[in-house]
């Protein structure tokens, strides 16, 4: 399985949310791109980057992300604002490797038909939930539709990863909602990346019994930051060493 450190970019800031309550904001680091370049140092295989402004609909932060992109040599997964195939196509020719989309995905299907012929795996359709259902404008608009039936509508046409958020447990360091990510795997066949939650390596350990349901990897920040574990460990622990937790 493979972590994903998060880094969340809002005002130009290295920040985490609750919940993805913008009122409910941490400024971790002044300059992300220090950030990238620790973790490629530690060991991280990818790197999770999302602008939250661009989420939002309050700005972007798209200029920072290029230089993420340019400095880091590890592949970078990134989302947060991609409203059109011109800003995908924009940010996959500036080097990211995947592009998230989210809500797009669900706004606009024909743009999610049109991402993934086009681009195909390099294309991951981001899920969020609350309370099952699919939330979309920086989960700050809950749609009428199941996070399980949208998932298996955006495989239906040709998504083959999900990263799937259950947004009760983000930033909240309370342990990840295993069930519902198993439920996600199973229900869709997609291989998922699971988000939110994350607080031990227990927590760790338990996901990875889901790779063989199709959870591949995990995204990993407030954890990482409030310092509950390293990234060497975490990435241990995700390779099965035998220690004492």
């Amino acid at each position: 399985m493979i972590l994903y450190p998060a880094i969340d970019l809002k005002g130009g800031k290295c920040v985490r949310l609750l919940q993805g309550r913008a009122d409910q904001e941490t400024i971790y680091f002044d300059n992300p791109l220090e950030v990238a370049l620790r973790w490629e140092r530690e060991g991280a295989q990818w790197l999770h980057l999302v602008d939250l402004d661009g989420a939002l609909a309050s700005g972007a932060n798209r200029e920072l992300a290029r230089q993420v992109f340019r400095h880091v040599q590890i592949p970078v997964q990134f989302g947060g604002g991609i409203r059109s195939l011109q800003d995908l196509s924009e940010m996959l020719d500036a080097g990211a490797q995947r592009v998230v989309l989210g809500t797009a995905a669900v706004e606009t299907p024909q743009l999610l038909d049109e991402a993934l012929q086009r681009f195909g795996e390099r294309v991951v359709v981001g899920i969020d939930a609350r309370e099952g259902r699919v939330a979309i404008k920086g989960w700050k608009q809950v749609e009428p539709v199941s996070a399980l039936e949208f998932g298996k509508e955006a495989v239906r046409r040709g998504a083959a990863r999900i990263v799937y958020t259950d947004i009760a447990r983000d930033g909240m360091l309370t342990g990840p909602n295993l069930e519902a990510t198993r439920r996600m795997a199973d229900t869709t066949g997609a291989r998922i990346i699971a988000s939110g939650g994350i607080s031990s390596l227990k927590d760790l350990i338990a996901l990875n019994s889901l790779a063989s349901a199709g959870v591949e990897g995990v995204i990993v920040g407030k954890a990482l930051y409030e310092r509950k574990f390293t990234l060497d460990q975490a990435q241990r622990a995700l390779r099965g060493a035998q220690e004492s937790f």
